[in-house]
Formats: C-alpha cells, sequence, structure tokens
C-alpha cells in the first residue's frame, strides 16, 4: 500500500487538509486523535472514568479542611477561622467547612480520600507558574506537554482510542490536556455540541469541501476518513447526550452546571475516560469568608448531586474524581480578612472505589516555612495513584520518574 506521508506529517496537516481553514477546531482535533487510532490500533483501555476538578485561584485548604483542634490555627486567623461549633467534625481533630455538608456525609460513607500538605519542593506563588506545573507535572519545566496530555499519547501508540475519549469542558485547551499526538477536544459547553454538529447544512459542507474521496491508502483519503469519522464521532456523542436527562438537582453556579454536564458524559459516552473541568474565584485576599463558603457549598453541592447521579445509572464503581487547586493560602489572615498565596494544600479523590480516610498527616503549624505549610506528599504522587491504580498507564513513563502510588483506590 502506497502511503508517502508519514505519521508525522498527518499531524502536522490535519485540520488544513481536506477541511482547510473552515474546519472548526473541535473538528481538527479530534480528526487528529483519530489519525493516531488509525496509525496504532491495539485492544481497547479500561473502562474507568478520571474526572479532574480544578478549583482556580488557589483554595484556602485550611478553611476546607480544618484543624479544629489546633489552638494555633484560631491564633492565626482572629476573624477567619472556623468556629469549632460549626465545623463538620469527621475525626477526632479534623473537619469540613460548614458549607460542606454533602462532601462530609460522603466521607462518612468512606467515599472520600482526602490527601493534606501536597505540594512540590521550591514552590512558586505565581498562579500562572504553579498552574503551569501542576497541569504539566514537571516543577522543573524539562517535561513537555501535559500529563494527562502525555497519558493519552501513550494510550493512543498502545491502544484504540475514540476520538473523544478525552474531553474537556473550557474555552481554551488546559495544559494539562496537551500532548505530542493525541488530540483532546475542549467545549465551554455542551451546548456547543448541538450548535456545531447538530446544523445539517453545516455539516454537509463540511464534508463535501473534502471533495471525493482518494483512493484507498493514499495520504488524502486517510485524512479524509479521519475528518468523516471525526464528525460521526461527535454525531454519535450528541445523539447520546440527548437520550439522557439527569435526575438530580444542580445547583445553577458553576460547579453545578459543570458536574451536571460531566454527569451527562460519563453516563452516556463510554468511550470517554478522562473530563477535565474548572472553576475559579478560590483567590480569596480579602472577604474571605462569604466568598468561600458559596464556593465550596456550590462544590460539595455538585459533587455530591454527581456522586447520586453516578449510582443511579450504575457507574459509581467505574467513576473518580480527582480534586487540586495550584496553591494553598498562608497560614495566617491578612488585613483584608483573607488570605494570600500560600503552598502546600490538601487534594481529594472521591468515588465509591477510593479508600475514604486522611493522609498525609494533619496541618502542622509546629513546621512552617515563611508562615506556609510545608508539604509532605508530591502531588505526583497523586497523579502515579490515578495513572497507575485507576487509568491502567505507566506514571513513570508519563510523569518522567517513579513515584510511589498511594494506597487509596480499592483493589
Amino acid at each position: 500500500m502506497n502511503n508517502p506521508i508519514s505519521r508525522r506529517d498527518l499531524f502536522k496537516q490535519t485540520g488544513v487538509l481536506a477541511v482547510g481553514m473552515m474546519a472548526p477546531p473541535w473538528l481538527s482535533a479530534i480528526t487528529k486523535a483519530d489519525l493516531v487510532k488509525t496509525a496504532k490500533g491495539t485492544p481497547i483501555a479500561p473502562d474507568t472514568v478520571l474526572v479532574v476538578c480544578q478549583l482556580s485561584g488557589g483554595n484556602d485548604g485550611l478553611n476546607t479542611v480544618i484543624p479544629f483542634t489546633d489552638k494555633s490555627y484560631y491564633e492565626a486567623r482572629p476573624s477567619i477561622a472556623i468556629p469549632e461549633s460549626e465545623v463538620h467534625r469527621v475525626s477526632s481533630n479534623l473537619g469540613f467547612h460548614p458549607a460542606m455538608e454533602d462532601i462530609a456525609k460522603l466521607y462518612t460513607a468512606g467515599k472520600v480520600a482526602v490527601i493534606n500538605n501536597v505540594g512540590y519542593a521550591n514552590p512558586n506563588r505565581s498562579h500562572f507558574k504553579s498552574m503551569d506545573i501542576w497541569q504539566s507535572a514537571s516543577p522543573d519545566g524539562k517535561l513537555k506537554y501535559g500529563w494527562l496530555g502525555r497519558a493519552f499519547d501513550i494510550f493512543a501508540k498502545e491502544n484504540e482510542l475514540s476520538a473523544i475519549a478525552g474531553i474537556g469542558l473550557s474555552t481554551g485547551k488546559p495544559l494539562a490536556l496537551q500532548a505530542h499526538d493525541a488530540s483532546i477536544p475542549c467545549f465551554a459547553s455542551l451546548n456547543d455540541i448541538q450548535n456545531m454538529v447538530g446544523n445539517a447544512d453545516a455539516e454537509r459542507m463540511l464534508r463535501e469541501i473534502q471533495g471525493s474521496m482518494a483512493d484507498d491508502g493514499s495520504s488524502v483519503s486517510v485524512i479524509q476518513k479521519a475528518n468523516n469519522t471525526a464528525l460521526d464521532a461527535m454525531n454519535t456523542l450528541k445523539d447520546q447526550l440527548a437520550k439522557f436527562s439527569p435526575k438530580q438537582a444542580y445547583q445553577n453556579d458553576a460547579f453545578g452546571r459543570g458536574f451536571k454536564q460531566i454527569a451527562q458524559i460519563v453516563a452516556t459516552s463510554p468511550q470517554t475516560r478522562v473530563v477535565y473541568f474548572s472553576a475559579g474565584g478560590f483567590d480569596t485576599h480579602s472577604k474571605q469568608a462569604e466568598n468561600h463558603n458559596n464556593l465550596l457549598g456550590g462544590f460539595s453541592k455538585a459533587v455530591a448531586a454527581f456522586q447520586a447521579e453516578m449510582e443511579a445509572v450504575g457507574k459509581a464503581d467505574k467513576v473518580m474524581v480527582l480534586v487540586f487547586s495550584e496553591f494553598g493560602r498562608r497560614t495566617y489572615e491578612n488585613g483584608s480578612a483573607g488570605t494570600d498565596h500560600g503552598k502546600a494544600g490538601p487534594m481529594f479523590l472521591i468515588g465509591k472505589n477510593v479508600k475514604g480516610g486522611f493522609y498525609g498527616g494533619n496541618p502542622d503549624f509546629n513546621e512552617l516555612s515563611q508562615g506556609d505549610l510545608i508539604h509532605k506528599i508530591d502531588f505526583r504522587q497523586v497523579y502515579a495513584t490515578a495513572l497507575d491504580n485507576w487509568m491502567g498507564a505507566d506514571s513513570k513513563v508519563v510523569l518522567g520518574q517513579a513515584f510511589n502510588p498511594m494506597d487509596v483506590i480499592k483493589g
């Protein structure tokens, strides 16, 4: 079979050839992903799903997971510390913010693992730099692309992947999803899918503009088939989404809307392995109490509704939510009833198959660095746990070095 164009050349030209400059970004993205599948197809990956939830802005971990028996906590935060009487106590010395009643219930049910004191060496207080570090999983900047993108590069070489194996709910593609070969489409909302492929005339134009089908095996034929497969994949997803209506009540806020859409994707798209979602507002330099209360309440209610939805559709044992923020906040409050950028903070793993509990020790006010909590768990160890024990990837390859997975997922 004569195919003069290389696999790498295909990647470079996808989205320019065949449909030209009129190709919408999602089409070229999933076309590129399907070219990977065409080039290398082997048995499909496991059917577990990882939902990554990014709390953008730097979440205040100390007012999220509260050391309510530590007097140093109250001394450092005379006006914004959560009164002991209002804490949702789930252990003898740790509890959740008052707005996190639903998370507390999930924790009591054994479905929430809280990993305290997570961070990395020589932390950066810049939102942009620290977020790049978390999304690339490369504090020294030596690894290219995002940690999930690199994982999908491996899957693309070893497994037959759907063009919608990964989906980002965002207006732009997060660094975490950027890859060398694999490509993950991102949408601001699921309404975009209906708008993009729901117009029969526009879709017909996208198909017709490619021209007559080229000879089998030619470079143009490969790209034409990939473009059509991409359109078919999005049409299938659109049809699947239309058949499902979430049964749970979701708040009309960023978390409620986000997790409602994630529930729709997971419930109807068995091809999807990763969904990435972010919500902002966590940069609480001033008037933190009310803002943080609203954010954590929205997060808690949305996650609980999502978990109930997964139970109802029989997917609860297949889905795990990983929650992170780019850094924690200072241990002490500032002069504006808020907190400034800090270092270590908590991560969450949530789902039916996590081993619920607290990991990483308690926040330690007796061992601080410039007024900040010191990290005791490298965030890449949590990523390694998700990669090795949930996604079936090789974390050593993805992360560039070995990190021992934590024993937080049921075998």
